[in-house]
Order: structure tokens, then C-alpha cells, then sequence
């Protein structure tokens, strides 16, 4: 080839990369990372609750893939977050409980996804619950981020406290804590009058209580993070693409909003969820030792004797509405500026939360209503054509399949070690076979495996649980004992991971 041919093929593809690098980076989508703490299924998509009112939700499932079988890693904040931005099993990381030390303690320079997005050249923000640690792990994860009180908004952690001269009474029938807020009228807490189970002794406040309040949507710190991501929206990210991280507090117990919220459940009976009056015969001692501790609430003999229910259940979906209000919020700027037809939408929850069923209030169990979330994947408008729209996928999947599936869709190299799967194959043919069991542990030698339609617990100690969803998707049969399913109980032990049940040098 002669040299001036040469130097001109060269100087055509320098032409070619210079034009495209730009445009490369330009195209890669933008990610808006939205997760919710505590929710269940109680959401009009997910037909969990027939009063459910989530209107803002429930389109956002219309415009991508709502995974109707999504499942948790660990049913606690701490190692369920931890599990979602590292990507990895807590046999790896040794975050298995919320008694664990924090993520970032035990891996300082682990390259959680924001981390490695900022790598890929996205400007990286968070703000709310995202990590359990909240405010310490936004400002290790994000270039920008945003913190306020939102566990006990509209009230602070110190305004909740007992006084030494109340605290004698958190443990009785008539618990009695005042607060005095901007020279409103004093508010009495616990709302709904109810003792603590869980530290009758301690003078931090009691987060196991619901009810309304008299404040506005812009007193509660749910509402302050959205209209900081909101302006981050507006202001722009100096021509990068981003990753937006907004995490929201609510349903997550106390179960505080808005009066109005509550407001359309004046005069209504609201429907308490399916239970079997025997549904702890079956089980192991241990297993019942699970659904009666009051680990992560209350007890439910104690909701039971003091009359609220009904007054939780209400609670409980007026939190939902309230945040699925923000998420509205939330949705309708980024639509309405320059970055919605270029931006993956992703909405989870961290694990699920009992209302009663098996008289358990709270999560970490290994049951499906402690297991199971909400998980809605929104792929950008612009690639539209290339995905399932308005889809619904009933194969089981888990929140630690959205690193790797996030990393897939914005072309960002991910770390070496990812335990999921990335679900862009489900993004594109929402009904293709697994054949997947999807794994959720709780403390070491606790697992429970969940198939297209069957739900395998093993405890520590050995004993086991069955139960077929297809036929009892309430879980009241345990069948593990039923020579018949044998096979099918011999299939789901091979399946554990035998560091589940292994004790870890952690």
C-alpha cells in the first residue's frame, strides 16, 4: 500500500473514532434508582391489597417489566442493601444480618454500583435510604448526596426519645411520650397507645406505631429527598449521564404521614390479610420461635389486644400511597426534562413485611411475605423497540441480579465476583424458561429457595419447610414432611449453597 493511501485511511479512521466516542458516551443511559424500604406487595400492580393505591407505581409497571416473582437476598435492611450494591452473597461480604457490621466497615474500598458507575465517567447521586447506614454510606457511594431525618420525620430521633420521668411507662398499657413541635399542640406517642415489646427499657423512641398526623407532605423527609433529586433533574450533570440514587424511608415502620392520607379510610372497613387460625401447627419450634419473636416489630398478640389491626393495615397503605405520591413527583420531572427518553427507571424494595400472616409483624423470616418485593425495570424510551413494554415476568429473580443487570444495559464493566444473573435476558422475552432457584438467606444455616411455584425453608437446626404456591400461595401446608414429596424435597436440598448453612469466619 502506498503511504500517502496509508495516510489517508489512517486519518479516515481517526475521523470515524473521533466521531463516535463522543456519541458513545453521549448514548449510554442514564439510571434513576429508586428504592423503597419495606414494601410488600401491597401495591395495585402486584394485586396484593385490594385498597392498595399506588396509581404512580402501577404506571411505571405499564411502561417496563414487572417482575411478579422478585425476591430479597436477606429480609433486613442491612444485608439485603448490602447484598444489592455489592453485588455479592453475605458468605462473601459477611453483612448477613442487621446485627453485622456495615458494609464499607468490613470492605472500605469495595466497588459498590454507584462506584462503579462514577468509574464509567456518570456523574453518581443519592440521597435518602439506600445503604442501611443511610447518610455515612451516601457520602462513600456518591459524588453528590442529600441527607435528613426520615425514619421518625416529621419529628427528629432526639424529640422521640422518653424522658426519664416517662419512660416507666413505655412498657404498660398507657405509654405515654409528649412532643411539642412549633408551638403546635403537643402530640402523644405512641399513636396507637400501644406498649413496646421490644425495648421497654431503652428511652429511644418506639417505632413500632402508626397513625396520622397533623403536618404537611413538606415536613416529612420522604418528600425533602424528592425535591432534592428533583432539582438535581433540573440543574443537569454537566453533559454526563448519571446514576441517580433516591431511597425512601416509608412504608418502614412508624407508619407516621400526612392526615389526608389516611382520610379515605374514614368510615371503611379495611380487609386484614388472609390468615389460618392453626398455621404455626405444622412447624418446627424453631420455626415458631421465628414468627413470634419481636425481632423487627411487635408482637401480634399485642396488636390483637389493644384493637389495631385494622388501625395498621390502614397505616400501612397510607404510607404506600404517600410515597407512591413522591415517586409520582419523581417520575413526572424526569419526563418532563431533557433526560426521560434516556434513562433506566428501576423500582425495589429492600424485602417484604408481615402484617399478621403467621402472626408475625415485621420481616426476617423466610416466608413469602417477608421475601417477596416489588422490582419494576423501566429500560430507556429510546430503546424501547429492543424490550418487552408493559410486561409482566413470573419467573423468580433477586435484588442481587440488578448490579450485573444495570452494569449489562449502560455498557459499565462490573466487578469480578457478582452473584446474579443479569436479567436482561427477561428484559427482552419476559416468559423464557429458568429454571432458577433464587436464594434468600437469614443469619448463617437459615435459607429458603424459591422456584417458579415452590418455596423450600431450611433452619439451622435442621428442620424444614415445603410449601407448593401454586396450590397454597399463603403457605399454611407444610409438606416437607409428605413422603410423596420426597423428590421434589430432595431436588431443593441439593440446590442450597453450602455456604448458606456454613458458619463463615467472619
Amino acid at each position: 500500500m502506498r503511504p500517502r493511501t496509508m495516510r489517508v485511511l489512517l486519518y479516515v479512521a481517526l475521523a470515524v473514532l473521533l466521531v463516535r466516542a463522543p456519541a458513545a458516551a453521549a448514548d449510554r443511559p442514564n439510571v434513576l434508582f429508586v428504592a423503597v424500604d419495606d414494601l410488600n406487595d401491597w401495591i395495585g400492580c402486584l394485586d396484593g391489597h385490594p385498597q392498595a393505591h399506588t396509581p404512580n407505581m402501577d404506571r411505571l409497571a405499564r411502561r417496563g417489566i414487572l417482575f411478579t416473582n422478585a425476591h430479597c437476598a436477606s429480609p433486613a435492611c442491612n444485608p439485603s442493601r448490602a447484598i444489592v450494591f455489592s453485588g455479592q452473597m453475605p458468605w462473601k461480604t459477611g453483612v448477613w444480618s442487621n446485627d453485622s457490621r456495615k458494609l464499607f466497615q468490613q470492605h472500605p474500598d469495595i466497588q459498590v454500583l454507584p462506584r462503579a458507575f462514577g468509574d464509567a465517567g456518570y456523574a453518581t447521586l443519592g440521597t435518602g435510604k439506600l445503604m442501611h447506614s443511610s447518610g455515612n454510606a451516601n457520602r462513600r457511594m456518591f459524588d453528590r448526596h442529600f441527607n435528613t431525618e426520615q425514619r421518625w420525620s416529621p419529628f427528629t430521633r432526639q424529640q422521640v426519645r422518653y424522658t426519664p420521668a416517662e419512660l416507666p411507662s413505655k412498657g404498660t398499657d398507657s405509654p405515654r411520650h409528649v412532643v411539642r413541635i412549633d408551638g403546635r399542640e403537643p402530640v402523644v406517642l405512641p399513636l396507637n397507645g400501644m406498649p413496646s415489646d421490644r425495648n421497654p427499657q431503652t428511652p429511644t423512641g418506639e417505632s413500632f406505631d402508626w397513625g396520622p398526623l397533623d403536618v404537611s407532605d413538606a415536613e416529612m423527609g420522604d418528600t425533602k429527598i424528592t425535591d432534592w433529586a428533583i432539582e438535581q433533574l433540573e440543574a443537569g450533570f454537566d453533559g454526563k449521564p448519571f446514576f441517580l440514587g433516591v431511597g425512601y424511608y416509608r412504608p418502614h415502620i412508624p407508619l407516621y404521614a400526612p392526615a389526608p392520607y389516611f382520610e379515605r379510610f374514614d368510615g371503611v372497613e379495611v380487609q386484614l390479610p388472609p390468615i389460618a387460625k392453626n398455621d404455626l401447627a405444622d412447624l418446627s419450634d424453631t420455626a415458631r420461635r421465628w414468627a413470634l419473636e419481636p425481632i423487627t416489630a411487635g408482637r401480634h398478640s399485642t396488636v390483637v389486644q389493644h384493637g389495631q389491626w385494622q388501625e395498621a393495615v390502614k397505616a400501612y397503605l397510607a404510607c404506600t400511597t404517600f410515597v407512591d405520591h413522591q415517586v409520582g413527583r419523581l417520575l413526572d420531572a424526569l419526563d418532563a426534562g431533557r433526560f426521560g427518553d434516556n434513562t433506566v427507571i428501576v423500582l425495589w424494595s429492600d424485602h417484604g413485611w408481615h402484617l399478621g400472616e403467621k402472626q408475625h409483624w415485621g420481616k426476617w423470616t423466610g416466608w413469602e411475605r417477608s421475601t417477596r418485593v416489588p422490582l419494576i425495570v423501566v429500560p430507556p424510551r429510546r430503546q424501547a423497540s429492543e424490550f418487552a413494554g408493559g410486561a409482566r415476568c413470573d419467573r423468580p429473580v433477586s435484588l442481587v441480579d440488578l448490579y450485573p443487570t444495570l452494569a449489562q444495559l449502560c455498557g459499565v464493566d462490573p466487578p469480578q465476583g457478582l452473584d446474579g444473573h443479569s436479567l436482561v435476558p427477561l428484559l427482552r422475552e419476559p416468559s423464557r424458561t429458568t429454571d432458577r432457584n433464587v436464594v434468600t438467606v437469614f443469619d448463617p444455616g437459615n435459607v429458603t429457595l424459591r422456584s417458579d411455584s415452590w418455596r423450600y425453608i431450611r433452619y439451622a437446626d435442621g428442620s424444614e419447610e415445603l410449601y407448593d404456591l401454586s396450590q397454597d400461595p399463603h403457605e399454611w401446608n407444610n409438606l416437607a414432611g409428605e413422603p410423596r414429596r420426597r423428590d421434589i424435597l430432595q431436588s431443593f436440598r441439593r440446590a442450597v449453597p453450602p455456604q448458606a448453612i456454613q458458619q463463615t469466619d467472619r
